[in-house]
């Protein structure tokens, strides 16, 4: 069993950027898919959206709503997974939750583990 502990979420103006972390703790935690969603104001948890996610190779893939402005990556050693937010924009506004999955499918459903998640809000 894995425990997730997303910090790092704020209100910022657009334009600028955030880092998210998520402190990951448990079993064999480095043989899991590691991925980032986000939970829009006013939607329930199967309408989430994921936006990035890395295996224990190194691998990423990215939403389309996030690519080239978000960078996922982690720290092996400290088991801390962390999404690098720049050029915020009012639509990144939302609650966003680390998550662990054994199989990497990446969809909702595949999903074994979730954070609480950290609140981040964008102001234009």
């Amino acid at each position: 069993e894995l425990q997730l502990v997303e910090s790092g979420g704020g209100s910022v103006q657009a334009g600028g950027s955030l880092r998210l972390s998520c402190g990951v703790s448990g079993e064999a935690p480095s043989i899991y898919c590691m991925e980032w969603w986000r939970q829009a104001p006013g939607k329930g948890p199967k309408e989430r959206e994921g936006i990035a996610t890395i295996d224990s190779t190194g691998n990423t893939l990215y939403a389309s709503s996030v690519k080239g402005r978000f960078t996922v990556s982690q720290d092996n050693a400290k088991n801390i997974l962390y999404l690098q937010m720049n050029d915020l924009k009012p639509e990144d506004s939302a609650t966003y939750h680390c998550a662990a999955a054994l199989i990497c499918t990446f969809t909702y459903s595949g999903v074994d583990y979730w954070g609480k998640g950290t609140a981040v809000t964008i102001s234009s």
